[in-house]
């Protein structure tokens, strides 16, 4: 089996550690492509961002499509593209926000999410409400921090996301989800720190698409996911 993770964002230090922990997500028997969409913003830090990243994320998934993958994980939490990602591909196509916020719900009553910066909010809880999953989130809280910064690991992102963690948790959470691809690393110390269970999108990404491609099953292209027609020139 092969999964196609793409970093929707065009900064190549990111991709490389979203392939450095997609590699060591993937269930046993699948292997992972991972690309970036060079061309796009390097981060995606709210709506602007995630509009410019659209069009050059669509270019790799139409890539791996051809390729023939069994299913796609777009590896940003504000599940960028996901709609349209979805229309283009027959194969499963998940979010790791998504995918992040379910699993929650199947170890937890209720999460929190510890995301990157404030502009991020918005699209995190329209999110939320789409997923149906509002009410088992305990809150939404922004470290502060670029993320870039958080990718390269600096002190003051990680000090700073001990610290929205604990406050989530304070405040009645009873796991966490990371809200950024780059957090993935963060994981496993976060949950023995605090002793509870932390999730990260990308694993959970993963573990849904090489489930749902194990099953035969496909993207519906009925209703909203329907192909697009094609336009005359």
């Amino acid at each position: 089996m092969r999964i196609h993770v793409v970093n929707p964002n065009a900064s190549e230090a990111m991709t490389r550690g979203i392939a450095v922990a997609a590699a060591g997500a993937a269930p046993p028997g699948v292997e992972v492509r991972t690309t970036g969409a060079a061309g796009g913003p390097l981060s995606i830090e709210g709506p602007v961002d995630g509009a410019l990243a659209v069009p050059w994320m669509l270019q790799r998934i139409e890539e791996a499509e051809r390729d023939g993958v069994d299913g796609h994980v777009i590896a940003c939490f504000d599940d960028t593209g996901l709609d349209a990602a979805r229309c283009l591909a027959r194969a499963p196509v998940v979010g790791i926000g998504e995918a992040a916020m379910h699993c929650a719900t199947l170890i937890a009553d209720r999460f929190a999410i510890v995301t990157s910066v404030p502009e991020a909010l918005p699209v995190l809880r329209a999110n939320l409400v789409r997923y149906g999953l509002a009410s088992r989130c305990a809150g939404l809280r922004a470290a502060g921090v670029p993320v870039l910064d958080i990718d390269a690991g600096t002190p003051e992102a990680l000090a700073a996301i001990r610290r929205e963690t604990r406050a989530a948790l304070e405040d009645g959470a009873d796991a966490i989800v990371l809200g950024c691809a780059g957090m993935s690393a963060l994981a496993a110390s976060l949950s023995e720190e605090f002793d509870c269970p932390v999730v990260e999108g990308i694993s959970a990404g993963l573990s849904l698409a090489a489930a749902l491609a194990g099953a035969g099953l496909r993207t519906s292209k009925r209703g909203s996911y329907a192909a697009p027609r094609a336009k005359a020139r």
